[in-house]
């Protein structure tokens, strides 16, 4: 009797701590953030740290050694060009001038007297009176007293251009930043000429020059808008455009930079020169497009709250590719072929047609509103280069900076044409059944918060799923979801 009655109460609690442990214990209460899809402006920018100069600067040095005994700029003096700024002391540069036209003397009154002794010799050697060694000789002293004179009429000029370098002048029209002698002190221009003063020439007219990462000096291009803040004027923004990207590697701490200068007008005079600046260069802009919350795009859900059957209904025949968002050989070949652009891609049939792009991309290419330079069809003789890109541009002479009268083709980086549908991305949203359902979209341009998306599954105001959130720390059911491999694929602007 005692044996029937311990077999079915065991096996009531076995049942009981099965239904626990494989249904109630299994059962996990998830917590969902949503965000919805929007319309609204994309812009991508490329950020860098520059240092404010002036356009032209010019460093004011002496060609000759001695005691600064006069100073008529100092700090922030408005100079002309061919004005006196500086004296050096002549009175050791006059007595070479002294000496030089004592041995100017010396070598006119020993060239006439080697001039008459060979006129001299000469009447006599052609009446045959004297022999044709002391011709010879005669004439001999004469070349040499010749070029003796030469040498000190050299050796004068000489001692006054020196004496000429005493007095400094500007050589340019511009303000005084810098002055770096006092009167009194000894200047020697033996190895190298030391420097008295720095002059910029307009303080109106001021440049950025901006190192930019080698990641990202692929999107900047010439004719690009930027802009940037200082530390002096935290709540005004400064607008320049890109001018110039230079060639000239810049390595800082095993990092490849180069460098880009942005031109810029200070007519408020608020720049100052060597300040921060801290730059924005707009690269790509869409407008009115849908987007979403770029968590929306990184968002791996556990496999238990997945509807499979409409991932299976999604899947391409090739299959689906776990990472990254590649869903199948079909879609990775054809996102490969929007991004390279290649002949029979539908890239460019895929960009939306906005006016902002278009006329960027014109500023660019051609060197419009801003004073770039324009492109030109021909090659330049001698030059090289590469396929289906015009790379040189000839600069008019009136055009050229820094006084340089450049005649040669200049070489100039291709234009970058941000990509608008670049590759595939996932959403989730969150049907009646509790269960999650994939969207597939196509995304583009990012600013790193949004991302710009197409597809027709979607329209502004639907809810999309962020991320979730479970009371339980079990988190081996996620193990087989094919979709916590890697995140989605991203493009656009750094994450």
């Amino acid at each position: 009797m005692k044996k029937r009655i311990i077999i079915p109460g065991a096996l009531l609690i076995l049942a009981v701590a099965v239904f626990f442990i494989f249904f109630r214990g299994s059962s996990k209460q998830y917590e969902f953030r949503f965000d919805t899809v929007s319309r609204g402006d994309i812009t991508m920018y490329v950020t860098a740290t520059g240092t404010i100069n002036p356009v032209i600067s010019v460093q004011v040095g002496t060609q000759v050694s001695g005691i600064v005994s006069k100073l008529y700029a100092d700090f922030n003096s408005v100079v002309k060009e061919g004005q006196v700024i500086a004296q050096i002391d002549p009175t050791f540069l006059q007595q070479a001038v002294n000496d030089a036209s004592a041995s100017l003397e010396r070598a006119q009154a020993q060239f006439a007297d080697a001039k008459r002794t060979l006129d001299r010799t000469k009447a006599l050697f052609d009446k045959n009176l004297e022999s044709q060694a002391t011709y010879d000789a005669a004439l001999t002293q004469f070349e040499t007293n010749q070029a003796a004179l030469k040498q000190a009429e050299a050796s004068l000029k000489r001692a006054k251009i020196n004496l000429a370098y005493s007095t400094i002048y500007a050589p340019i029209n511009g303000v005084v930043i810098d002055r770096q002698v006092n009167v009194g002190q000894t200047v020697a221009a033996s190895f190298s000429s030391p420097t008295l003063y720095t002059i910029a020439n307009d303080l109106r007219k001021m440049q950025v020059e901006t190192t930019v990462d080698e990641s990202d000096i692929g999107r900047v291009s010439i004719g690009q808008e930027a802009t940037f803040t200082v530390d002096a004027y935290p709540d005004d923004r400064f607008k320049g455009r890109v001018s110039q990207i230079r060639l000239a590697p810049v390595t800082v701490q095993n990092v490849v930079n180069y460098t880009v200068i942005i031109d810029v007008n200070n007519d408020q005079l608020k720049l100052m020169p060597g300040m921060t600046a801290n730059v924005k260069v707009l690269v790509g802009s869409s407008s009115d497009v849908m987007r979403v919350s770029n968590l929306a795009l990184r968002f791996q859900p556990p496999a238990d709250i997945v509807d499979s059957a409409k991932v299976k209904e999604l899947m391409p025949a090739g299959g689906m590719r776990g990472g990254r968002g590649q869903m199948g050989e079909g879609w990775r070949r054809e996102g490969q072929n929007r991004v390279s652009g290649a002949p029979g891609s539908d890239h460019q049939q895929m960009r939306p047609d906005s006016s902002r792009s278009r006329s960027s991309r014109r500023m660019a290419q051609s060197g419009e509103d801003g004073g770039m330079p324009r492109r030109t069809g021909k090659k330049p003789e001698g030059g090289v280069r590469p396929p289906e890109q015009e790379m040189t541009v000839v600069r008019p002479a009136e055009k050229t900076r820094f006084g340089i009268q450049n005649n040669f083709p200049e070489y100039e980086k291709s234009a970058y044409v941000p990509p608008h549908q670049i590759t595939r991305g996932r959403i989730w949203v969150l049907d009646n059944s509790g269960k999650l359902q994939p969207v597939l979209v196509t995304t583009g341009l990012s600013d790193g918060r949004f991302t710009e998306i197409t597809t027709d599954a979607l329209k502004p105001g639907d809810r999309i799923v962020l991320g979730a959130s479970t009371n339980s720390d079990d988190t081996a059911s996620s193990a087989n979801n094919p979709f916590t491999q890697r995140g989605p694929q991203q493009m656009g602007g750094r994450r």
